[in-house]
């Protein structure tokens, strides 16, 4: 019999996406020499576009120098998939948890992190699917509900999921997201027609999807940990 597994569950609230990537990198290194549980930090970001480790800078639809004057930042990482948009009422999850704990690959962990998106949108009556070849992420019909861009270092996940409740739209007519032209970006808002429950309980059910699918038997919820500076640690 396989023993009950953990999930600790990071609530952060809006989280400069700079800090939660050097918040990423330290929990990654934690992880690595098992310092620390598996991990999943549930934040949102500052309107903020990301690129992958491709730098395909040609699905960025706007100059640089007037992302400012419409609020939002430019960065780039080194996860995978192409450019994507972050930002207010989306729910983000990235996990640091330990793939060969668990016993996955890498496409098993992707899909995944769409099942997961998959099953919350189900909950709200959405029909949503993965995406057909070289689509990422997922799609209600032509039009895309979630991304995910992960980071794999010695089996342990970084980056992770963007699931669309209700962001700005507009913001993602400035890229052609995740690379893919002709489609459209929605949101559950935008596909129930609905009056939604609070951020906060959308939030909670996907994080509950989650641990599901990745078989873990409980969760420890911690509220808006500090950012760790470069000399502090883990208690």
């Amino acid at each position: 019999m396989r023993s009950p597994r953990n999930l600790e569950v990071w609530k952060m609230g809006v989280v400069n996406y700079l800090d939660a990537l050097k918040l990423q990198e330290k929990l990654v290194s934690y992880r690595k020499i098992c310092k620390i549980p598996d991990t999943l930090l549930s934040l949102q970001h500052p309107p903020t576009y990301t690129l992958g480790k491709r730098r395909t800078d040609h699905n960025l639809l706007i100059p640089v120098s007037e992302l400012k004057q419409i609020g939002a930042e430019l960065h780039y990482t080194q996860r995978g998939g192409d450019i994507t948009f972050h930002g207010p009422r989306q729910a983000i999850l990235y996990p640091v948890i330990s793939l060969r704990e668990i016993g996955l690959g890498a496409r098993n962990y992707v899909e995944k992190l769409e099942l997961t998106m998959i099953e919350l949108a189900s909950l709200y009556g959405v029909k949503a699917c993965a995406g057909q070849k070289g689509e990422t992420g997922v799609w209600v019909g032509d039009r895309k509900i979630g991304a995910i861009g992960v980071r794999i270092s010695y089996g342990v996940t970084s980056h992770g999921l963007a699931f669309n409740i209700d962001p700005d739209l507009k913001y993602f007519k400035h890229i052609v997201p995740c690379g893919i032209g002709d489609k459209e970006v929605t949101s559950l808002r935008r596909e129930t027609g609905a009056v939604l429950p609070a951020e906060e309980v959308i939030r909670e059910q996907l994080i509950s999807c989650f641990a599901r699918l990745f078989g873990y038997s409980s969760i420890t919820w911690k509220e808006s940990p500090l950012i760790l500076s470069d000399n502090e640690e883990i208690e």
